[in-house]
């Protein structure tokens, strides 16, 4: 009895006296307190309070969470700058009141909420909850609210904003960042994920409503509401419907003897691929039993994102071994992004990096496109995008063939906002990607799409088969026809935002103030693009035509030698990324001289730009 009564007073006094010292961390950690109903994150910074944790407090409780790369993505845990039940319904309160101001028929055409597998015990924090709590503060509001009834893929949330006529839509996913982490992804009305100024109008817009609003915790509106509705069935068979827009050989596909190893990472693919393949006609694909249903913990991956290669891919190759299937497809764990990986005669497999891909996709659809094309169809009404620090291989595609490729900024964001302009003036966009193995092929979803890439894959690979033709044979063919495009992704860790900034300075003032080194090592240096400042040395005017994008660090070097590269942060993890391609003509096709040169380049560029030793990054465990 005592003790219960001693717990009761400290409790108590957690509530009304917290003399930290600091009066911006006391109002917070008074606000946090007062306004968190859930138990588990309310106990967390009880714990670090009762225990003076105070530098903790301050880390979770006086910054907040801003849209990056691919809208707001942090940990799960409690304070204002994690992901948890408390900044999801600030979040949405901000969205409400923007979308409010923006749309006077918000109430009319309602709002699109789904969510992944991800979830957390300790925080008592899981994406099906918080997609939960998003439609809960809408309802409230007298907000229609299309709440997915089961996990969906990622590009489910774009493709029903646009075929329900929503004014915009939220996904629940942290996609394949580590399992300790959650995201809350904005659509707008268009289908693409927002972009400037929407984003900054929002944060601004949730400052403004950070308490909880009666009715924001209530999370059984979703079951009694009269305005929840459950677009599943819907959408689903709409997708599948559109899905045969890009599916050319639908009878061959049926025939193939070629066989296909699915692994969903644990996520939430393994449905809607199997649907997917059917639509295409092939018999389903062969699922890895270990990670075909949803996991939150990825338990059989050291980290659920497919991009790592062949280190995460091993269940799956062992299976496909095993099941005599030459071609591996693993979607991540949201899936809107495809690893491939095919057999080779040597018995290796070789896993496709995204650039890779990208040129085999650009080949397929230009391909597809010319056989189908009506009569009067021209080419000169044909576009394929890609990201800026993605293979310039479409640029060389597009120089031979006769059509458009364009560039954009990093993330599917800057995509997918241009692709809807572009089909607003009448033009074609046949596929996308960024070379962070995103890939969108044709344009019924405005964002990457594992789901449609993987099918897609699949008939391109059982057409090659007829003819005898490898996926890896076709990526020579494409290559010896419009240039040898060899690139190189790799990443630094580097947890101390300081170091990160004092990088990107230093490169800004190379030799002297203002100036941009003329030479890397040996290799010089013909132009230099800073996406953070707006310059561009190739441009008569100096000024980058791409927008400023001041919150991230990203820099070009296109050097004398063909080799373009690119240093930048990540807009999602703490991470430097480099990326280096060289861009030979057709006629130079010593590829192992290439390789040579664009490794020495690398190496140049890591010990004079990146300096590791010195500012003590991390390379990427591989």
């Amino acid at each position: 009895m005592a003790e219960n009564a001693e717990g009761d007073l400290n409790s108590n006094l957690l509530h009304t006296r917290y003399h930290t010292g600091d009066p911006q961390l006391d109002t917070a950690i008074g606000q946090w307190l007062r306004w968190d109903k859930n138990p588990k994150t309310k106990e967390q910074i009880e714990n670090l309070l009762r225990n003076g944790m105070n530098k903790e407090l301050r880390d979770r409780l006086c910054c907040r969470m801003t849209f990056g790369t691919a809208g707001l993505r942090s940990a799960m845990g409690a304070g204002f700058c994690y992901i948890n039940d408390l900044t999801v319904i600030q979040s949405t309160q901000g969205m409400y009141k923007y979308l409010e101001r923006c749309f006077s028929d918000f109430k009319q055409r309602g709002f699109v909420v789904g969510y992944d597998t991800r979830g957390q015990v300790t925080s008592s924090c899981s994406s099906q909850r918080l997609a939960k709590l998003t439609a809960a503060v809408l309802l409230a509001k007298d907000v229609p609210v299309y709440l997915f009834s089961r996990y969906v893929p990622t590009p489910f949330v774009p493709y029903a904003v646009q075929e329900l006529k929503a004014v915009a839509g939220v996904m629940i996913t942290a996609s394949h960042n580590r399992k300790e982490d959650n995201g809350y992804k904005v659509y707008w009305e268009n289908g693409a994920q927002i972009t400037s100024p929407h984003d900054k109008e929002i944060l601004k817009c949730i400052e403004e409503c950070v308490e909880p609003w009666n009715g924001s915790w209530n999370d059984n509106l979703v079951d009694t509401s009269p305005l929840t509705r459950d677009p599943l069935q819907d959408i689903c068979r709409r997708y599948m419907e559109d899905l045969k827009k890009i599916c050319f050989y639908r009878e061959l596909n049926s025939k193939t003897t070629l066989k296909f190893v699915h692994t969903s990472f644990h996520g939430v693919g393994h449905d809607y691929v199997q649907l997917a393949f059917q639509v295409f006609g092939f018999k389903p694909p062969i699922p890895v039993p270990e990670q075909k249903d949803p996991d939150p913990d990825f338990s059989t991956v050291k980290c659920p994102n497919p991009e790592e290669g062949e280190s995460v891919l091993e269940l799956s190759l062992r299976l496909a071994e095993k099941e005599n299937a030459r071609i591996v497809l693993a979607t991540d764990p949201d899936a809107d992004r495809l690893a491939v990986a095919e057999l080779q005669e040597n018995g290796d497999w070789k896993v496709f990096t995204g650039n890779e891909l990208a040129a085999l996709f650009g080949w397929w659809m230009f391909d597809c496109w010319k056989k189908n094309k009506s009569k009067n169809a021209d080419v000169k009404n044909i576009y394929m995008l890609a990201t800026t620090v993605s293979s310039k291989i479409l640029k060389a595609i597009a120089l031979k063939e006769g059509f458009h490729f364009e560039e954009t900024l990093p993330g599917f964001k800057w995509i997918g906002s241009r692709i809807k302009t572009l089909l607003e003036n009448g033009k074609e966009v046949l596929f996308a990607f960024e070379e962070s193995i995103g890939f969108l092929c044709g344009t019924s979803v405005l964002d990457k799409d594992g789901v449609s890439a993987a099918v897609v894959i699949a008939e391109m690979a059982s057409y090659l088969e007829t003819v005898n033709i490898t996926l890896k044979q076709q990526l020579i063919k494409v290559y010896e026809k419009y240039g040898y495009h060899i690139s190189k992704t790799s990443y630094f860790l580097c947890y101390d935002p300081t170091t990160i900034k004092s990088i990107f300075e230093r490169l800004r003032n190379f030799d002297s103030p203002k100036e941009y080194p003329k030479f890397c090592g040996t290799f010089a240096i013909l132009h230099v693009r800073d996406i953070a400042t707006g310059y561009d040395s190739s441009q008569p005017n100096k000024k980058s035509v791409l927008p400023v994008s001041k919150n991230s660090h990203m820099i070009t070097f296109t050097f004398q030698n063909g080799c373009v590269a690119t240093l930048r942060t990540s807009g999602t993890e703490p991470k430097i990324k480099y990326y280096a391609e060289m861009c030979a003509s057709p006629d130079r096709n010593d590829t192992a001289l290439l390789e040579e040169e664009l490794k020495k380049l690398i190496e140049a560029l890591i010990e004079n730009f990146l300096e590791p030793n010195k500012n003590g990054l991390t390379w990427r465990s591989v």
